[in-house]
């Protein structure tokens, strides 16, 4: 299904990326650029259409396997 079909948009991607603070500018610029190049090739959608939100947290806010990150 094509989410953006014949100049009509039917939805618009919207991508949330949830990470550990500490990336760079730089590094979330070329994360954002590699994600919208594969959402635009898979949706087939202009890349204008495509969202990215990126959300940082701190390690305290983190958990696996019941154990904080910030305890490792």
């Amino acid at each position: 299904m094509n989410l953006y079909n014949g100049g009509r948009k039917e939805k618009m991607p919207i991508v949330q990326i949830d990470m550990v603070e500490g990336r760079s500018a730089e590094q979330k610029r070329a994360l954002a650029k590699k994600v919208t190049e594969a959402i635009v090739e898979t949706a087939q959608c202009p890349a204008e259409a495509v969202t990215i939100v990126i959300r940082e947290t701190t390690k305290q806010n983190i958990a696996k396997a019941g154990v904080l990150m910030s305890d490792k």
